[in-house]
């Protein structure tokens, strides 16, 4: 059998096949990235922008004279505490994330190594809310809220949503193909399972931690419903209650309500270019194992 090299380094010859078909999955990335690109333009470009020129009939790709002063416009109206909205927004999913991470982590590591009688029951109700429609539990948490004097509090807006079915799932699989060695090691040490799991598991499964982070931290910033029903109150308003301020029945603030998304969306780029590395590796290890 005779191996034919190209090269000194016996690199294997492009053929016009490869090279054509390099060539399509190039400019395949390449309008995918324009596409996915072209939202962002759209929501800069009108942020800094009069609401004439968003609604002109001529268009520009950037207009002539920038309105840098939308972003004083938008921090100063006193109809809209934005900036007030940006705070609780960032207590909340900021909160919102690490007890999610607390309580469907220790849920998880119990239903996937703690052996009781009732494991696979409780492992069947946890996926049974999975199947529950938002909406069939939305007033009675909203009447449990209430009655606990929580309305137009961040304790309403966090506390409520803390648990996941979905969340205690995805770590109850992870935790399922964590190496047992090193937990039986631990308990050769004289550590319980709380011992095993705060000083063994967790700081070996932070790339699994981070990338379920970013998904709670963007589904904690992006929540409306519940927050529009719970922050009754201008002072526990949200980013996204705050957005919707801005178009009523009888007006519509265009070039605010740009500016107030690129501002609120800032945040989220910026977690997810930080911590892409981690959610990418924590994807691949949700491994789906019985």
């Amino acid at each position: 059998m005779t191996v034919t090299k190209s090269g000194p380094a016996g690199a294997r010859r492009r053929t016009p096949r490869s090279v054509m078909g390099n060539t399509g999955l190039y400019l395949a990335l390449g309008v995918a990235t324009v596409l996915f690109l072209v939202p962002f333009y759209l929501i800069v470009r009108n942020a800094l922008s009069t609401d004439a020129d968003i609604t002109g009939e001529s268009w520009r790709f950037f207009p002539t004279d920038l309105q840098w002063g939308n972003v004083k416009e938008l921090f100063d109206d006193p109809s809209v505490p934005f900036a007030k909205a940006l705070w609780n927004s960032t207590v909340v999913a900021v909160l919102h994330t690490l007890g999610t991470l607390l309580v469907c982590s220790l849920a998880g590591y119990g239903l996937a190594r703690i052996p009781y009688a009732h494991a696979n029951k409780v492992l069947y109700a946890v996926l049974f809310t999975l199947m529950v429609p938002a909406a069939v539990t939305f007033v009675p948490s909203y009447v449990l809220v209430s009655s606990l004097g929580w309305v137009s509090s961040l304790r309403g807006l966090i506390i409520p949503g803390l648990f996941s079915g979905f969340t205690a799932f995805l770590f109850r699989q992870y935790f399922l193909g964590f190496p047992k060695e090193l937990e039986e090691a631990a308990r050769v040490d004289g550590l319980g399972y709380w011992g095993a799991y705060w000083r063994i598991v967790v700081p070996n499964s932070l790339n699994f931690f981070a990338a379920i982070s970013v998904i709670t931290f963007i589904s904690g910033w992006n929540a409306f419903l519940w927050p529009l029903v719970i922050g009754q109150d201008q002072s526990s308003w949200t980013v996204q209650v705050a957005l919707s301020s801005y178009m009523t029945a009888q007006t519509i603030n265009i070039h605010l309500i740009f500016m107030a998304t690129a501002v609120s969306i800032l945040p989220l780029v910026l977690v997810f270019v930080f911590l892409q590395r981690w959610l990418v590796q924590g994807v691949a290890q949700t491994g789906i194992k019985g």
